[in-house]
Parts: structure tokens; C-alpha cells; sequence
């Protein structure tokens, strides 16, 4: 099995006992059990219609023998005829209801799917392939829909096969007794091979999962990969998993598909002793040509259903493993639990943080016995060397990852006992790298507040420079942003995003502020609309701009998970410590006077202007 190395199940996933997966299947069909039951219905006529079919057959046999007049085979053939039409009448209403259930019962199992992947925190995330997931919501659950319909189909010839086991006993029980005796074979043949097939179907999955999430990987980073010319290198790593894709379902194939030919062979095996043991009773007398017959084209409709359960096993365990990789999605318990469901209605922003532990793994700390608070309508800045812990507490205040220990609090009331959808639009956050979603410039301002009206949102875009950053857009609010913002600058992308919180009007702002090189008017412009949203709210900005640190009320420094000291700029930088330290790493290079003096440096200022830097 080293085809199948490195294709293990992600920690989420469990197993389901058929019944308890069949159980699940059926509560989806709850909503469709009117359509089901049409479907039921003309399932079962079906199967008495196929069923007549072949006594007629065998009567008519019997019939024309006896007397091969023009007005029997007609009556023959025209019975025949009238049991075709009604059974392909009969097929059409069931398969065309059985679609419109299969689609709704696959709306609803997405949708639970998507709302389940949405809901999780984003340590789930950070743990689990995106483009995994993505392969349970949309492949995983088309292949479930024909599990489905395979099972409808073979719900059908399992009914036919009953209703012709009844007649076939009445004519004679012996010969039936011939029929039955190859069942067991095939059922034993059948439950041996299941688990078989669940575990290569599962494999085949998980292959196909692994392309997918290498296929999204890739493509979203393209314009890095051409950067530095290693398109090969990309298509290295896509070919690898999709030659390991090939190889585990060749192999899953392989195993699958020797089933048919094994059932083949017990079915040729069945009809040559009916064929001996039917001949001989018809030579005493024992049946008629025609039951004979009969017994024959009955032997293969009896069978069938078995046969095509048996055959069909890879799509049915295929239909199985993908319900059961969906549910594990569905049923995948959040890492952040919230408490209660209370409406934190308008928030005033105060934030306490209370002897707070956090960590991201076990054996990595972040947060040990923090201690923060934070006043309604305070701007705090926190500053640190990378590992801080920085983005670690604008996180848990945004409730993205669950703390260990300890309390948060917001206005007095412990945060865990909010309702998150009614708590979050509380919160207005601009990430270190904005993320615009394919449309215009005004699809993402208003993505936050559907109810802004295009006039709102002009009239606050022209707050900001005179409204002259909307100049620099082709088409201003209304330009098309690409793939990811892709056709607008990082200036231009982080202005949309503070644009897209001021219309949301947050009670409390987290922002990770940009690294990225921006040129001085559009710094400007940047920190014009941050004021404004700094003016309105509480604000917890991490922070790379000295124009950011300075306009803050508080500024935090953090190293190692800690507080080691807060007050203003100027009184941390005349105390000469840590921030200090910070400052003249970080900061300094930023400063107007630093500028100054490195212009004087490049127009030949002299020694003195070198030794000052």
C-alpha cells in the first residue's frame, strides 16, 4: 500500500457506522419525503410493470406453442408495447422527481457544509488546507448525490426481483430453490469486499483533496512564483501529487474492478445449471417451455440487483465516504466556544484583559497572566519585536482563536457570552494585508454595511484629501479592484479598507498595520482616514509607522507575551529603554528630523550631520 503513504486523514475527520451515515442521509431527505414518496410509488410500479414483463413473456410463450395464430403474438406483442410506454412514462416522473430532491437535499448539504467551514475559527485554519476543505463542500458533495441515485435505481430491481421470487415459487420451488442457493455466495462476496472499497474510495478522495488544495496553493501564488522564475518548481509540485492522484486511483481502480467480472462468472455458472436443471423438468413434464423460460430471463433480473450492487460498490462507497468526509466537516467542533448568546447590542469599547493565557501549540506560550485594560475611547498602540504577541491580542479580542486561561471582558461582561454574529459587527478590523474581494472599489466599502447608500460613502471618501485618492482611480468608486484587489496599489487597498470600517462605524478598530513602502501623499491620506475612525472608536493598533504610534493615547510595549512599558512617545523615549531601543530600530528613519538630516547628508551637510544620524 505505499501508493497511499501520505494521504492520512485530516484530525477532524471520524468514522460512521453505515447505519449511523444511512440515518444522517435520511433526515436530509426529510424536507423531500413528498417528492421520495412519488418516487417510492412509481419505483414500485415500475418494478411490477419489469416484472409483468417477463411473465408475459413466458406466458405468451406458452400461448403462441400451443396456438401460433397472427392474433395471439399480437396480443403478445401489444401487451409487451403498453408495458414499455409505462414503464418508461413511469421512469420519467421518478427520475425527474428524484432530481429536483437530490438537488435541494445537495443545496442544504452544502449550504450546512459552508456554514460549518465559515464558522470555525481561524485555528482551524492554520491547522487544515484550505483547498481541502473547498474539495468536501463542492466535489465530495456531487459525488454523495450519486450515491443517491444509484441506491434509487437499485432500490427498484431489488423489488422486481422480490415480486418475481414470489412467482417464480408458486411455479415451481424447486427451481427457485436453484436460484437462491447462489445469493449467500454473492452477499458474503458483498460484505467481505466493503471495507475494502470504503478504504481505497477514501484514499482516492484524499488524492484528489491533495491536488486540489496544490492547485489552489499554486495559482494563488503565481505572481510569486514568476517573480522569482520558478514556474517549473510549481509545476514540479503540481505534478507530483496529481502522479500521486493517478497512482492511488489506478489502484483504486484496479481493485474495484474485478468485481464484475467475478459476479459475471457466478452468473454464467447460475444459468448453465438452470438451464440442466430446468431442461430436465420440462422433458418430465414438469413445467412448460414457457416457465422454463421463464426461470431463465428471471435467473438475470434476480441476480441483477445483486450484481449491481456488488459492481456498483466503488460508487456506492464512494457515495458513503463522501457523506462521511462531509459530515466530519459539519460535525467539526470549533476551537473558540462561546458561553452564552447575549446581544451585546452597541458597544462602548472597554476592553480588560485579566490574567490571560494563550497559546497557538501546547509547548509555545504567547500569553502568561496578561494583563491589559483598555478605556473607552482610548487609542493604544502595541509595539514589539516580532513574537510579541502583538497580533495575538488583537485576536482574541476579534474572538478568531480561543484563550486558555483567564478572562476578557468587554464593557464588564466576559466575551465569551456574546453572540458572535451580533458581536463581530461591533468590530471594524483592517488586517496587515488588506483583502479586497473581486468587484469595485464601492462593492467593498459597502461590504460591511449594505444599507450605505452610494451618496454616504462619496461624501466620506471625499473626507479624506479632499476626495483626491479618488482621482488615482480610472474609474473612481466605481473601478473593478481584480482578484484579491490585485489592480489597485497597497496604498490604494489599505485605503479602501479603512474606508470600508468608517461606513461600518465599529464601536471598537483593531488594526495590523502595513509594513509595505508607501509614498509620503498617500501616508497622508492614510492617516487622515484613520484619524477619523480613531476619533469615533476604541482603537488597538499594532503598529509600524511612527505617524501611527504618535497618534496614539497609550503606547504598549510587549516582549515575550508581556507588558514591560506604557505611557506616551516622548515619555517612553526620554525613560531610554526598551521603546527607546525600538524607536531608534524601527522608528527613527521616519521622523521628520531623520529625513532632515540625511538631506543635508546627500547635499554634502558634512560630518557634524553624519555624526548626528
Amino acid at each position: 500500500m505505499g501508493f497511499f503513504e501520505g494521504l492520512d486523514a485530516e484530525a477532524y475527520d471520524r468514522k460512521y457506522r453505515d447505519r449511523d451515515l444511512l440515518r444522517r442521509i435520511f433526515g436530509y431527505f426529510r424536507p423531500q419525503r413528498g417528492r421520495m414518496l412519488v418516487v417510492g410509488v412509481f419505483t414500485i410500479l415500475i418494478s411490477f410493470a419489469s416484472a409483468s414483463s417477463v411473465v408475459i413473456i413466458s406466458w405468451g410463450t406458452d400461448m403462441v406453442r400451443q396456438d401460433p395464430s397472427l392474433q395471439n403474438i399480437f396480443l403478445v406483442a401489444g401487451l409487451g408495447f403498453l408495458l414499455g410506454v409505462f414503464i418508461w412514462l413511469a421512469n420519467w416522473v421518478a427520475r425527474r422527481q428524484a432530481a429536483v430532491a437530490i438537488a435541494g437535499v445537495l443545496l442544504k448539504l452544502a449550504t450546512d457544509a459552508f456554514e460549518s467551514a465559515v464558522g470555525h475559527d481561524l485555528s482551524f485554519y492554520d491547522d487544515y488546507s484550505s483547498g481541502r476543505i473547498v474539495s468536501r463542500i463542492t466535489s465530495d458533495t456531487q459525488d454523495f448525490g450519486q450515491l443517491v441515485t444509484i441506491i434509487t435505481d437499485v432500490a427498484s430491481q431489488v423489488i422486481e426481483a422480490v415480486v418475481l421470487g414470489v412467482i417464480l415459487w408458486r411455479i415451481d420451488w424447486k427451481l427457485t430453490l436453484i436460484i437462491l442457493a447462489f445469493l449467500p455466495l454473492l452477499f458474503i462476496f458483498g460484505i467481505l469486499f466493503r471495507k475494502i472499497a470504503r478504504r481505497v474510495t477514501q484514499q482516492g478522495m484524499r488524492a484528489i483533496a491533495n491536488v486540489n488544495a496544490t492547485i489552489k496553493e499554486t495559482v494563488s501564488g503565481i505572481a510569486v512564483a514568476k517573480n522569482f522564475r520558478q514556474e517549473e518548481s510549481i509545476f514540479e509540485t503540481f505534478n507530483e501529487a496529481n502522479q500521486t492522484s493517478y497512482r492511488v486511483n489506478w489502484k483504486r481502480g484496479f481493485t474495484l474492478n474485478w468485481v464484475f467480472p467475478v459476479l459475471n462468472a457466478v452468473a454464467g455458472l447460475a444459468t448453465a445449471l438452470m438451464v440442466y436443471a430446468g431442461g430436465l423438468t420440462v422433458a418430465q413434464g414438469i413445467v412448460t417451455a414457457g416457465a422454463w423460460y421463464l426461470f431463465i430471463l428471471s435467473l438475470d433480473r434476480f441476480m441483477f440487483p445483486i450484481m449491481n450492487i456488488s459492481s456498483f460498490w466503488s460508487s456506492i462507497q464512494n457515495g458513503l465516504s463522501a457523506s462521511e468526509r462531509v459530515f466530519a466537516l459539519i460535525d467539526a467542533e470549533p476551537a473558540v466556544v462561546q458561553t452564552g448568546s447575549a446581544d451585546p447590542g452597541r458597544l462602548k469599547g472597554q476592553i480588560d484583559f485579566d490574567r490571560v493565557c494563550f497559546y497557538y501549540k501546547e509547548d509555545e506560550g504567547v500569553l502568561e497572566d496578561f494583563d491589559l485594560h483598555i478605556q473607552p475611547g482610548e487609542t493604544v498602540a502595541l509595539v514589539g519585536h516580532t513574537g510579541a504577541g502583538k497580533s495575538s491580542v488583537a485576536k482574541l479580542i476579534e474572538r478568531f482563536y480561543e484563550f486558555q486561561g483567564g478572562s476578557i471582558r468587554i464593557d464588564g461582561k466576559d466575551i465569551r457570552s456574546f453572540d458572535l454574529s451580533r458581536y463581530r459587527p461591533n468590530l471594524g478590523i483592517v488586517s496587515q494585508l488588506p483583502f479586497l474581494f473581486s468587484g469595485t472599489v464601492l462593492d467593498n466599502i459597502r461590504y460591511a454595511n449594505a444599507a450605505a447608500s452610494d451618496s454616504q460613502i462619496e461624501d466620506l471618501a471625499k473626507l479624506i484629501g479632499n476626495g483626491e485618492w479618488l482621482e488615482t482611480l480610472p474609474e473612481g468608486l466605481q473601478t473593478e479592484v481584480g482578484e484579491r484587489g490585485t489592480r489597485l496599489s497597497m496604498g490604494q487597498r489599505q485605503l479602501v479598507s479603512l474606508m470600508r470600517v468608517l461606513v461600518q462605524r465599529p464601536a471598537v478598530f483593531v488594526l495590523d498595520e502595513a509594513t509595505a513602502s508607501i509614498d509620503p501623499f498617500t501616508e497622508w491620506q492614510i492617516q487622515q482616514a484613520l484619524n477619523l475612525i480613531l476619533e469615533r472608536t476604541t482603537s488597538i493598533l499594532i503598529a509600524h509607522r511612527l505617524s501611527t504610534v504618535k497618534s496614539a493615547d497609550r503606547i504598549i510595549v510587549m516582549e515575550k507575551g508581556q507588558i514591560i512599558e506604557e505611557g506616551n512617545h516622548e515619555k517612553l523615549l526620554a525613560r531610554g529603554g526598551h521603546y527607546a531601543g525600538l524607536y531608534n530600530t524601527y522608528f527613527r528613519h521616519q521622523s521628520l528630523e531623520y529625513v532632515e538630516k540625511a538631506r543635508e547628508i546627500a547635499l554634502g551637510g558634512g560630518i557634524e550631520a553624519t555624526a548626528a544620524l
